[in-house]
């Protein structure tokens, strides 16, 4: 055993002779036992023939020389014990030895036991003071041991960078629940179900399989190398090693996955449909790290520095801490980036995504040394909250002061009134969300200030909507605009979840609005034709003339209806009413009114043009007609020529 090797086999030596002597000394007791047992039974005749004093004196006597000899006896056995215990300790460090020498490649689970041995060496004979060579049998020991652990050093370090490896993203792709999963590979096509699929999580339990980043069968045993070198007091390089490993790989792992770091400006450098695709891939990441990487990262540790819970906690947060400031940092950098009407659905998906972490994040990193993560997570929670909140407010306004130019030249429904109603439609996928945002800043009721924020929303379309109908010269036309674009948005209303915010009451009004404009646009569009149909102060019909009535009267009449009402189909047939019960109701309503006046006139005033010459000059159209004609208004057509 290399420089103490003379003095323990002196030792050595020195315990067999004494073993030896033991032994023979144990034989001649041995004897002397069965002697004095001879002895015994030849007394026992004697024994009834002496006087009884003198037996009980003599009994005595031998009851102490036997208790004598057996306690020399006891003593003996102690020694040969002692010296075989000593002995075995010897025979046992010889053998941890020759496994050492062999290196841990060969068999790491003996070495790790050959180390293991060495250490209960060095334990036993620290406490045998009594015997000269304890002290070098424990320095030799020792000196083993430190070479051991250099060893073991090396091969944690082998050990964990061959099975450190980043995962590839299919594979964690398969650790996710089936609805969450991407069916192209592109983690945004997850994200496409938006809200359906984070209300069927809520509504059943999910589960999450962690993928296996260290093979399982090799956790014992890097827990015992670990051991070994915490007890040698090498813990911070385990933890350098451990560090070094574990975050090379998962930083890996998220580049893999898409993960990049980008600050705001980068965030302000980029288009707004490429921003928006990674803002989708962004939510998707951070599932992936939270529920997988960042929970499988923490089961490593756990495994490995079982009972050093603040050691654990230390190399846990190493190993995550930048890949948790890469992942917030692009959160960050969106909360902070210009404010526009579009970035407020990312926005209220960010914030969601933050909220429905946050309890695994306070669990996952719930020690002392994770204080800084924890607070960074609730910190772009409450960012992303308040930026959402700002750009609620921003686009009320921008609603209310839109000054785009876009001409609907056929009265259709405006694409701001389009785009305004599916932003509010929108804005109801997230409810839950939205009243947990409020309630970020306000104790009232989240409910009512959604409501308010909704109505004060519609009052500035239809603000906005007011000015951009009187950029039209037709009043009839302006009328037309308003009353679809109030239909749509009572239509779109009465057919979403903001019904039961806004309240029936506001439904109804609105549809009465609807109606006005009908009614308006009616009375601007067609009284003047209407005019054409009655003659004041017209008597009754006498043998094929009328009372104050001129034949060249009803001619003119006719003519200037003919022209109107050619004119007006004209150009009404060009414009839209997009909706196919309000078109048909509104063309019901014109006929109403104008084909009973249209046919009246032609059975008074009739036959006073009938009985001239060309007649169908003036009477072009019989009501049939008219009505046939009615039913192209409102179609958007375009004609290539004016029709007369």
């Amino acid at each position: 055993m290399g420089a103490y090797a003379g003095p323990i086999e002196t030792l050595t030596e020195r315990a067999a002779l004494m073993k030896e002597s033991m032994q023979k000394t144990q034989a001649i007791t041995d004897n002397m036992a069965a002697i004095l047992g001879s002895f015994d039974h030849r007394l026992s005749a004697l024994e009834t023939a002496m006087r009884p004093t003198q037996a009980l004196v003599f009994f005595q006597l031998l009851s102490l020389k036997t208790h004598s000899i057996r306690r020399a006896h006891e003593n003996i056995d102690k020694t040969l014990k002692s010296a075989e215990a000593i002995l075995s300790q010897y025979d046992l460090s010889r053998k941890a030895e020759a496994k050492l020498l062999r290196g841990p490649h060969e068999d790491l689970e003996s070495y790790l036991e050959a180390v293991d041995q060495l250490r209960s060496i060095v334990r036993f004979f620290s406490g045998k003071k009594g015997i000269k060579s304890s002290i070098g049998v424990v320095n030799h020991a020792n000196n083993l041991i430190g070479k051991a652990v250099t060893k073991l050093e090396e091969e944690l370090r082998q050990l964990l960078t061959l099975y450190s490896k980043p995962v590839e993203p299919d594979r964690l792709f398969d650790c996710l629940p089936n609805s969450m999963r991407p069916s192209t590979g592109s983690p945004r096509d997850s994200e496409s179900n938006g809200k359906k699929a984070s209300e069927q999580q809520n509504k059943e339990s999910v589960v999450y399989q962690l993928p296996t980043l260290i093979p399982a069968r090799l956790l014992p045993l890097l827990h015992e190398i670990a051991e070994q070198m915490i007890q040698a007091g090498h813990q911070p390089t385990v933890v350098n090693i451990f560090r070094e490993a574990r975050s090379s790989a998962l930083e890996q792992t998220l580049r893999k996955l898409g993960v990049e770091r980008l600050g705001k400006e980068d965030v302000q450098k980029m288009q707004w449909e490429v921003l928006e695709a990674k803002i989708g891939n962004w939510i998707h990441y951070m599932r992936i790290a939270v529920k997988l990487l960042f929970a499988g990262e923490k089961k490593v540790c756990d495994a490995i520095f079982v009972g050093h819970d603040t050691l654990r906690d230390q190399c846990f947060a190493d190993v995550t801490g930048n890949s948790v400031s890469v992942l917030l940092s692009f959160g960050d950098a969106i909360a902070k980036s210009k404010r526009s009407p579009e970035k407020l659905f990312v926005l209220l998906d960010m914030y969601e995504i933050m909220r429905e972490l946050q309890s695994e994040i306070d669990t996952i990193f719930g020690s002392k040394f994770c204080v800084e993560m924890r607070e960074s997570s609730v910190n772009l929670a409450k960012r992303l909250a308040q930026t959402a909140q700002e750009t609620f407010g921003d686009f009320e306004e921008a609603v209310e002061k839109d000054a785009t130019k876009t001409a609907v030249l056929d009265g259709t429904v405006h694409p701001l009134t389009s785009y305004v109603i599916n932003y509010v439609k929108f804005l109801f996928d997230y409810h839950s969300t939205l009243q947990q945002l409020f309630r970020e800043f306000d104790d009232g009721d989240a409910e009512k200030h959604l409501a308010s924020i909704t109505t004060r929303i519609m009052q500035a379309l239809q603000s906005n909507l007011d000015g951009k109908s009187k950029q039209y010269k037709d009043p009839a036309l302006t009328q037309l605009f308003l009353m679809n674009n109030v239909h749509y948005i009572v239509r779109s209303v009465r057919r979403s979840e903001a019904k039961d915010l806004l309240g029936d009451d506001w439904v109804q009004i609105h549809r009465r609005v609807v109606q006005q404009h009908a009614n308006q646009y009616k009375r601007i569009a067609w009284s003047k034709i209407l005019q054409c149909l009655t003659i004041q102060g017209a008597g009754q019909p006498d043998g094929g003339s009328i009372a104050g009535v001129s034949r060249q009267m009803v001619k003119d009449r006719f003519k200037n209806f003919n022209l109107l009402f050619e004119e007006i189909h004209q150009r009404q047939s060009q414009w839209t009413v997009p909706d196919s019960e309000l078109r048909e109701s509104l063309r019901l309503a014109v006929a109403e009114v104008l084909l009973p006046a249209y046919r009246s006139f032609i059975r008074r005033f009739g036959p006073m043009i009938e009985g001239g010459k060309n007649p169908s000059k003036y009477i072009r159209y019989t009501p049939e007609d008219l009505e046939r004609m009615l039913a192209e208004f409102f179609e958007g057509k375009t004609w290539n020529e004016p029709r007369r």
